[in-house]
C-alpha cells in the first residue's frame, strides 16, 4: 500500500476541463470551406466585430451618448504578470478588502478558523465553504442597501482543506482509499452559505450576530426532486427507493435569481465525484457515457466512494435498484433555495434538463413570459435556455414558486448567416425517439446532452455566464477557451478560432425582445487575447490564434458576466495564469466594458493563480462584491506563508460613489 498527498495546488481545474462531447473531428476540407465561405462574407474579421456591422445592439441608455458622461468613469489598473503577486489591486478611488473568506464562522457557534486546517467536519459545518462562486445579495426592504442576506456557493474543495492535502492509500486491486474524517470534511465544504449581513455606522460590512437567517447547505443536506424526474424509477436508489429526496448539491458553480425572490444554484461538474468501474454496464448508460461518468480511479477525483457508497455508480445486481448506479442521474440540475426560510428544502427542478450547467440567469418579459438561461461548461457543449410553461404574476409572486416544474428546454443553433434558433428537446419530435435512445420526455432531460446532439446544436468553446442586458434584454454568454476547436470540433463563425485559448464572448437579441421567442440574431462581441503585434516571453510574436480584437485592456478566458443597472458589462475571468499564452494578460481580473463602444476597461487584478468570479452588488450599485477563487500564494494574509483562502471581498468608492461610474 502507498499513501500519496496532494498539497496546495490542484489540477482539477484541469479534470475539468475535459471533453465529453463525442462528437468526432471535421476533416480538414471541412475547416478548410468554413473557413472560405467566411473569407468570401468578410473574413473571421467579421464574425469578430459583428456580423451587423454593430447594428444588433440597440442599448436603452443614457450614459456613453453625445453630452453625457461616458459609461467607464474609473482610470484602469495595469495587468499583473509578477509571479509572485499576491493581493487584490483596484482602481484608483476605491478600496477592496477581504470580507469573508472559506473558514469563517457562518453559524453562531462555528469556531474560529485554524489557520493550520486541522479543523474537523463538524467544524466546517459551521464554516464558510471552500472554493467560493456565484453569489447574490438579497436586500431586506426597510434598508435594502444596507441589510441583506449574502448568498455564496462553493463550488469545490482545494487541498488546503486539510493540514496535508489530501490522502489518498492505493490498495492491492487498484483502488484508491480515503481517511473517512477528510471526506466528510470535503463534502461539508461543498454548497451554499446563507449570511445576514449589515453596514455599519463606520460603513464597513458586517456579518449579523444570532441572525436565525445564516445557513449551510451541504453535500450532505437533505434535497427534494421536483419536476418530471421525481419519482422516476431512473432517480431510485439503494439509499432513496423513492427517488424523491437526495442528499447534497455538488460543484456549485454560477447561479442566478428568481422574479419571486430565490435563489438558483447549479450543479456543474459533478461527473468528478462518481465511477462505475463495469465496463459492460457503462457502456449501455448514455447518461454515464455522455456526462463523463468514468470507469477508474482517475475518474471519481476525491474518491469519495471509498467512504460513502452513493457515489459508487457500479451497479450491484443483489441490491434494491442495483445500488447506487442511478445516483449520478440525482446530479447535474438546478437547485432552487429560498434564502429566507432556513427550513425549507432545497428543491432540484428537473424540468429545466441535466447539465453541466454553469449559470441559470432569468430574463423576464413584460408580459410575465420569462426563460432561464444557461452555459454547459465543458469543451464543445451547447447554449441553453428553459422556458416555464407559466407566467410570473409580480402581483401574487408566491404563484410561481413552482414555475420552473414545467416548461420547454431548448438548446441553441448560431447558423454562420448571423441567425440563431432555440431548439425544443420535446420527446417524439426531431429524432428524440425511441429508436434514438430516448424512451420517454424524462429520458430527453436526463440526457439532454444527447438530444442536443441529435438535434444539431452548435458545439461551443466553453459557454459559461450568461448576462442579460436591463433594458434591451440582448443576452451575452462567455466562451472561455477551447484548445479541441479545429480538430475535435469544427471553426465555425461563432467560435472562429483553431486551438482557442482565450475564449470569446457573443450576444444575442431575441426576435422582438421576447425572452421565449424561439429565434434570434447574433454576433460575436469580441475575441478575448493579446493585441495585434505582441510578443511572447522570448520577444517572438505570437501566432494568430492568440491575437484578439479587444478595444482597450487585454484578456484571458472570459468567465464571470454581469450587468449592472447602468448597463456596465462586468467581465471575469478565469485563465491558467501561469501558461505562456497568458505571460502578458497576467493574473486573472475583473474588467468592464460598453456595450455599444466595445471599450473594455480593467477595474481590479486578483492574486496569482486564483480565478476572479461571482459578482453581486446592493441594489443602488454603491457596493460590489466578488470572490478570489483558490489562490495560489498566500492570499488573504498576502504575507507569503500563511495558507491561502478564497475570500469574498467588498469593495466601495472612496467617495461612495456608483461603482464604475
Amino acid at each position: 500500500m502507498r499513501q500519496d498527498h496532494q498539497h496546495y495546488h490542484t489540477d482539477l481545474a484541469a479534470v475539468d476541463d475535459r471533453r465529453l462531447n463525442p462528437s468526432q473531428a471535421a476533416d480538414l476540407d471541412t475547416i478548410i470551406n468554413r473557413s472560405r465561405r467566411q473569407v468570401l462574407k468578410g473574413g473571421l474579421a467579421l464574425a469578430a466585430i459583428g456580423l451587423f456591422g454593430g447594428g444588433l445592439l440597440g442599448c436603452q441608455r443614457s450614459p456613453g451618448t453625445p453630452g453625457s458622461a461616458p459609461l467607464l468613469g474609473f482610470t484602469g489598473v495595469a495587468a499583473q504578470t509578477a509571479a509572485d503577486f499576491d493581493q487584490v489591486l483596484v482602481a484608483e478611488g476605491y478600496s477592496a478588502r477581504p470580507f469573508f473568506s472559506w473558514g469563517d464562522a457562518v453559524l453562531d457557534n462555528a469556531p474560529a478558523w485554524l489557520d493550520d486546517a486541522s479543523q474537523d467536519w463538524q467544524a466546517q459545518l459551521l464554516q464558510a465553504g471552500d472554493n467560493h462562486d456565484g453569489m447574490h445579495f438579497f436586500p431586506f426592504e426597510d434598508a435594502p442597501n444596507t441589510h441583506g442576506l449574502l448568498v455564496i456557493n462553493h463550488e469545490y474543495i482545494n487541498p488546503t482543506l486539510h493540514p496535508d492535502g489530501l490522502t489518498f492509500t492505493h490498495l492491492a486491486d487498484g483502488r484508491r482509499q480515503r481517511p473517512v474524517d477528510q471526506v466528510r470534511k470535503e463534502q461539508a465544504a461543498h454548497g451554499v452559505s446563507v449570511l445576514e449581513i449589515r453596514r455599519d455606522a463606520e460603513g464597513q460590512w458586517q456579518r449579523v450576530a444570532g441572525s436565525r437567517l445564516h445557513r449551510r447547505i451541504s453535500a450532505m443536506t437533505p434535497m427534494a426532486i421536483g419536476g418530471p424526474l421525481a419519482g422516476d424509477l431512473r432517480m431510485r436508489t439503494a439509499s432513496d427507493p423513492s427517488g424523491t429526496e437526495v442528499l447534497g448539491t455538488l460543484n456549485n458553480c454560477s447561479m442566478g435569481v428568481t422574479p419571486w425572490g430565490t435563489y438558483l444554484t447549479c450543479e456543474e461538474n459533478f461527473h468528478n465525484y462518481f465511477v462505475n468501474r463495469d465496463a459492460a454496464d457503462h457502456a449501455t448508460r448514455p447518461t454515464h457515457q455522455r456526462y463523463g461518468i468514468g470507469q477508474d480511479q482517475h475518474s471519481a477525483y476525491y474518491a469519495w466512494e471509498s467512504v460513502d457508497p452513493r457515489f459508487d455508480a457500479t451497479p450491484d445486481p443483489a441490491v434494491e435498484y442495483q445500488g447506487h448506479v442511478n445516483e449520478p442521474n440525482r446530479f447535474g440540475w438546478v437547485v432552487e433555495i429560498d434564502p429566507f426560510d432556513p427550513d425549507s428544502k432545497p428543491i432540484k427542478r428537473t424540468a429545466m434538463g441535466r447539465l453541466g450547467r454553469e449559470c441559470s440567469v432569468v430574463s423576464l418579459g413584460d408580459d410575465g413570459r420569462m426563460a432561464v438561461y444557461s452555459g454547459d461548461d465543458a469543451r464543445g457543449e451547447y447554449v441553453w435556455k428553459f422556458v416555464p410553461d407559466g407566467r410570473h404574476d409580480a402581483s401574487n409572486p408566491s404563484a410561481s414558486r413552482h414555475l420552473l416544474d414545467t416548461g420547454t428546454l431548448y438548446a441553441a443553433r448560431f447558423d454562420e448567416d448571423g441567425h440563431g434558433h432555440w431548439l425544443p428537446l420535446i420527446w417524439g419530435q426531431n429524432g428524440l425517439t425511441e429508436d434514438n435512445g430516448f424512451a420517454d420526455q424524462q429520458a430527453v432531460l436526463l440526457n439532454a446532452r444527447g438530444a442536443a446532439d441529435i438535434l444539431g446544436a452548435t458545439p461551443m468553446d466553453r459557454p459559461e455566464w450568461v448576462a442579460v442586458h436591463p433594458d434591451s434584454r440582448e443576452v451575452y454568454v462567455t466562451l472561455t477557451n477551447n484548445r479541441d476547436r479545429g480538430s475535435r470540433f469544427p471553426v465555425d463563425a461563432a467560435n472562429p478560432r483553431a486551438n482557442n485559448q482565450h475564449g470569446q464572448i457573443v450576444r444575442w437579441r431575441e426576435a422582438n425582445a421576447d425572452p421565449a421567442a424561439t429565434t434570434f440574431e447574433w454576433d460575436v462581441f469580441l475575441l478575448a487575447g493579446d493585441q495585434p503585434g505582441a510578443l511572447d516571453a522570448d520577444g517572438q510574436p505570437l501566432p494568430d490564434n492568440l491575437i484578439g480584437n479587444i478595444q482597450g485592456d487585454i484578456f484571458s478566458s472570459p468567465d464571470g458576466l454581469a450587468f449592472d443597472g447602468a448597463g456596465r458589462l462586468w467581465i471575469q475571468t478565469d485563465s491558467d495564469d501561469e501558461a505562456a499564452h497568458t505571460v502578458n494578460t497576467g493574473c486573472n481580473q475583473l474588467l468592464c466594458a460598453d456595450p455599444q463602444t466595445r471599450e473594455v476597461r480593467r477595474f481590479l487584478v486578483g492574486p496569482r493563480g486564483g480565478e476572479i468570479t461571482g459578482i453581486t452588488w446592493t441594489p443602488d450599485y454603491r457596493t460590489l462584491w466578488i470572490n478570489v477563487q483558490h489562490p495560489g500564494i498566500s492570499y488573504p494574509a498576502s504575507d507569503g506563508h500563511s495558507r491561502p483562502r478564497s475570500t469574498t471581498v467588498v469593495i466601495t468608492h472612496d467617495q461612495g460613489k456608483v461603482i464604475g461610474s
